[in-house]
């Protein structure tokens, strides 16, 4: 039987979710798995290591990747452990995760990010690759209204993924710079490649839309005949505080204007009012499937198995 190939884009904790379901997913469906993630971070370890490395990239949106894809037998799961172990204390080493210095080190020492992410990626038994949206870090700045309490009404330029990201106000434009940022070809040929295109879920304006500001990425993902799914968040995040569910939607088309997509999926609960999210999906050409995604305790995180649960008989369709 012919793997399915599915493409996921995002960063962070929400890309991390989404192939933690596609891994469950693998259980009933042959996956061939790619990660496209995201290399704006300028927060945390990732943010000291451009600082003071000049890191060629930020390694941590990779490393949760990795480490989401890790292998179920104990000695890649330590090893998964090992990546996203962060050193406590106060001293230069303190709030940096293993897996960052890992590969910061193989980057430096093979002078080839796809090289190093695919080292680690054997370390730890990755059923899937990771690749990242370009070959050198990017930096993410936004025109937000409402950022400075001290001018409400105006429209200020917030610079950096963690400062957009914690900014207050409505987020009018996102960009990227450089705005044509040099990709993987490899990225470029899993796209082409692909069956299914996966968006979200993730932060929007710093995860999911930055794939669609890099030209070559943005081209390749309206030229591909894969199918596309949506997976939306659960929750409204601070950088999308008064944003609508539909609203999310909205702005994929806006960033992106010819992208079509097939599925949108959300959580049953936590989507409320349905009807806005259904004419949204459509008008990106998609149909609404919702399905129970949330953890059961309550909070507004994807539980990795129902999530899996819900993407098998959307991805298992006939193309």
């Amino acid at each position: 039987m012919t793997a399915v190939r599915v493409v996921a884009f995002g960063g962070g904790h929400g890309l991390g979710a989404s192939l933690r379901g596609l891994r469950h997913a693998a259980r009933e469906l042959e996956l061939d798995i790619t990660a496209i993630v995201t290399v704006g971070d300028d927060g945390g370890s990732s943010g000291r290591l451009r600082a003071e490395r000049d890191a060629l990239l930020p390694p941590g949106d990779l490393r949760q990747a990795l480490a989401a894809l890790a292998a179920d037998d104990p000695a890649r799961q330590l090893t998964a452990q090992l990546l996203q172990y962060r050193f406590a204390g106060s001293d230069s080493l303190a709030g940096h995760a293993v897996g960052n210095l890992l590969l910061l080190g193989l980057m430096e020492m093979l002078d080839d990010p796809v090289d190093a992410l695919d080292h680690v990626a054997a370390l730890v038994g990755a059923r899937g690759r990771v690749l990242p949206m370009a070959r050198h870090a990017v930096g993410i700045e936004a025109d937000v209204l409402g950022a400075d309490p001290e001018r409400p009404g105006e429209v200020v330029t917030v610079r950096g993924q963690h400062a957009v990201a914690v900014a207050l106000g409505h987020v009018e434009a996102v960009r990227l710079e450089p705005a044509d940022p040099p990709v993987c070809d490899q990225a470029i040929e899993a796209i082409h490649a692909a069956d299914w295109l996966i968006f979200g879920p993730g932060s929007w304006y710093t995860s999911v839309l930055p794939h669609l500001l890099v030209p070559r990425l943005a081209e390749a993902i309206i030229a591909s005949p894969a199918r596309k799914l949506v997976t939306l968040n659960l929750a409204a995040d601070n950088e999308t505080l008064g944003l609508s569910v539909a609203d999310h939607l909205a702005a994929l088309r806006w960033y992106l204007p010819g992208l079509r997509a097939d599925t949108v999926l959300a959580d049953a609960k936590w989507v409320g009012e349905p009807e806005p999210v259904h004419l949204a999906a459509e008008t990106l050409g998609a149909r609404l499937v919702l399905a129970p995604l949330a953890v059961a305790d309550g909070s507004p995180r994807h539980d990795p198995e129902s999530l899996g649960v819900a993407l098998v008989p959307v991805l298992g369709a006939a193309r």
